[in-house]
């Protein structure tokens, strides 16, 4: 048996130590620790009372992002000098799998607090199931139904009433957002957001087709389409919040139903507006810089891959929270 080892060895260019990991952790650490005071600050903070918390998540996302710029900046760089091996690109798709991975569980873990809250603890406040027998007697007159339009806080008579958990005070939204109370459904915000958005992943996927057969134009003609399509949904996004916040009521503070919308669409929201940036600098590298070929064009891969996902979620979204 002739032994069939091999002395070639693929060249694997190894980056010098950086810090940049460490300084995108500080900038996402801050960037949370501020966003969640922000939150606290809407349900529990003082009226006209100044805090911090705008600051310091202004700060940590600033921070963040010029942290990625750079990293992102250095590593467009080495791959145009040619150090990126192929063994190293593989480990750039399994990194960007990874990464969409977690992102599948941050989004299942809001999803499980909907359907926990849908299915056990809603039924259970008002009284349904062995769990629930106490809970009867401690929120009397509260029925549960989705969406929410009445907390058992003001089933029982405000705060003031409660016997147990009297940890603020909760304003139910006068209508949801649902498909059932919208007035008539194409005035109804969610629907067209939902084209918009899946008509983005079709234009992405048009792009992509384009420069696998070596046609930029069509590449850049698509991929423009769908970043102005991302664009589009986050003002149509604002338009809804605006509505639900001036003509609705529907704030943070109007119990779990506003929280669980504002949560869901609203992490949602940012993942649109980080998707949408990442298109806009491939799109920028073609036009400028006059990068990607039909072989080389993972920055852009990797983008339309996690736009895809957004979308999915979206579908989720649109059915678990505006439909079912």
């Amino acid at each position: 048996m002739t032994s069939q080892t091999s002395t070639e060895y693929e060249a694997y260019y190894v980056p010098e130590k950086s810090k940049l990991a460490v300084c995108a952790t500080i900038g996402l650490v801050l960037s949370i620790f501020g966003a969640a005071s922000i939150m606290n600050d809407l349900t529990f903070g003082e009226p006209g009372k100044d805090t911090s918390s705008w600051t310091i998540f202004l700060l940590g996302l600033f921070f963040f992002i010029a942290t990625l710029f750079n990293w992102f900046r250095i590593t467009i760089k080495e791959n145009i000098a040619g150090m990126n091996s192929a063994q190293l690109k593989k480990s750039y798709v399994l990194g960007m799998f990874w990464f969409i991975f977690s992102e599948v569980m941050f989004f299942a873990a809001f999803f499980g607090a909907l359907f926990y809250v849908r299915v056990l603890a809603g039924p259970w406040l008002a009284g349904e199931g062995e769990g629930g027998r106490m809970n009867g007697l401690l929120w009397e007159g509260f029925s549960f139904s989705w969406p929410l339009m009445q907390t058992p806080q003001e089933a029982v008579g405000g705060a003031g009433a409660q016997l147990i958990a009297n940890n603020g005070t909760f304003t139910s939204a006068e209508t949801s957002l649902s498909f059932g109370d919208a007035h008539a459904w194409w005035t109804w915000l969610p629907l067209w957001n939902t084209i918009v958005l899946l008509s983005s992943s079709f234009t992405c996927h048009l792009a992509h087709v384009g420069i696998l057969n070596g046609n930029r134009g069509k590449f850049n003609f698509w991929l423009t389409v769908t970043v102005l399509l991302g664009i589009t949904f986050l003002c149509l996004q604002y338009m809804e919040y605006h509505e639900a916040y001036v003509e609705y009521g529907l704030t943070l503070n109007a119990g779990i139903y506003g929280s669980t919308f504002f949560m869901l669409t609203g992490f949602h929201g940012f993942h649109v507006f980080m998707g949408m940036t990442m298109l806009l600098i491939q799109l920028l590298r073609s036009v400028v810089g006059k990068q990607f070929t039909a072989d080389d064009h993972f920055g852009f891969e990797a983008s339309s891959w996690y736009w895809h996902f957004v979308d999915v979620v979206w579908v989720f979204l649109f059915l678990f929270v505006y439909i079912l």
